[in-house]
């Protein structure tokens, strides 16, 4: 009698340790569950479907992609797949085995072909790609532009010359990707040479990346389903105006700042601060461009210097698709300019409610990215909208 309840108790005390540990293993069974911990974009699907349906066609999440993705491929439906540098080079988009390549000709002979391994961009303006050598990351030479439905020049390539070897590194991943595993090597000398682990990238910015890990956030509302206020995630109506710009500046910030340590580590909530040292940069004094420095020209308008709430979210949801619909962002204008008064020349174009942005966020020409299409002898310019937003002549001139 007494070998059975000493049996029956310690099953009971087995299986309430058995309950216990696997309440503090991570999900997939591994390690303990912290605020650190990561689930992957995917868990965010059972709660927060409708919001990851919306977002997988957003440019933030694809900003960058595998080529085999659903992302329709540009090379199947450009006006040339060939590019001629001069009498002796070429460069063609060919399909090879069910993949994409870059193939440089010289004197109609093939001397150098890469693959297409990794593609940065949404497609909205433009695709440049990529390809792996080892552990390290090149950038192809041709890109493609939307805008104008043809292969150009990869922005700052040279024209007169095959060129394979820019590297891409982990800076440029940071603000188009949600992760890659990186580190620096000793190679010759005071030289260091990144390398960087292609199994671990994470292609596009994904819920976490925003959103801060949320393994323990997962693993909370699986175990309390009847829970609904969230628990262990940054909420963005909790942080600060500043924690909010910061949030974005992360990626909108261009690249005329000196990086103290990697964004991959920035959470939500986060000072900018501890991650960029603007004042130390060698590259400060050079001027905001509409290409990356979205938060600096952001600051300098009036409507976001006179106004106690703005933020970039005034405008924008990142899981929204509106690029392009100017009567929506207009509406947003209007949100808080119903009063503004125009001139009557203004009044006449008739299209207040509708367009306010072609007249105050103008598109002007980048000074940091120029594109050279074949046969042309200058380089044409890369359009982008400003953000900052003021009175500027009418027609914009770019």
């Amino acid at each position: 009698m007494r070998k059975g309840i000493r049996l029956l108790v310690i099953l009971v005390v087995l299986g309430s340790l058995v309950i216990l540990l696997a309440k503090c293993k991570y999900l997939q069974g591994e390690e303990p569950v912290s605020e650190t911990a990561f689930a992957g974009s995917k868990t965010c699907v059972k709660c927060h479907g409708d919001i990851v349906s919306r977002y997988q066609n957003n440019p933030h999440h694809n900003t960058s992609h595998d080529p085999g993705s659903a992302v329709v491929e540009p090379a199947d439906h450009a006006d040339t797949t060939s590019f001629t540098l001069n009498q002796r080079l070429k460069l063609t988009v060919e399909k090879r085995n069910g993949r994409s390549y870059q193939v440089a000709y010289v004197d109609g002979k093939e001397t150098l072909s890469r693959p297409f391994d990794i593609v940065f961009g949404s497609g909205k303006k433009a695709y440049t790609y990529g390809y792996w050598t080892g552990k390290q990351l090149r950038q192809l030479p041709l890109s493609f532009y939307t805008t104008i439905n043809k292969w150009a020049n990869s922005p700052g390539f040279p024209t007169d010359r095959i060129y394979f070897d820019r590297p891409i590194g982990s800076r440029c991943l940071e603000c188009h990707s949600s992760f890659i595993d990186q580190r620096f090597t000793k190679s010759s000398g005071t030289s260091v040479t990144e390398e960087m682990e292609r199994g671990s990238l994470i292609y596009g910015i994904d819920c976490e990346r925003c959103h801060g890990p949320a393994g323990k956030h997962v693993q909370f509302h699986l175990d309390s389903p009847t829970v609904k206020e969230p628990k262990y995630m940054v909420r963005y109506t909790a942080l600060t105006r500043q924690q909010k710009v910061d949030a974005c500046a992360v990626c909108h910030s261009g690249n005329n700042v000196e990086q103290k340590k990697s964004t991959f580590a920035f959470r939500p909530g986060d000072k900018l601060d501890d991650y960029y040292d603007a004042g130390a940069s060698t590259l400060v004094a050079r001027e905001n461009d509409v290409h990356g420095n979205h938060t600096q020209l952001m600051k300098k308008s009036a409507c976001y210097i006179k106004s106690n709430s703005m933020t970039c979210n005034s405008c924008h949801n990142t899981h929204e698709v509106l690029k392009g619909s100017l009567k929506i962002y207009s509406e947003r204008c209007m949100s808080c300019h119903k009063t503004t008064n125009h001139s009557e020349k203004t009044l006449a174009k008739g299209n207040l409610k509708t367009n306010c942005i072609d007249c105050h966020m103008p598109n002007q020409a980048s000074k940091l990215i120029s594109f050279q299409t074949a046969g042309s002898g200058k380089a044409s310019a890369y359009m982008l909208r400003t953000h900052h937003i003021a009175i500027y002549p009418y027609p914009p001139v770019n």
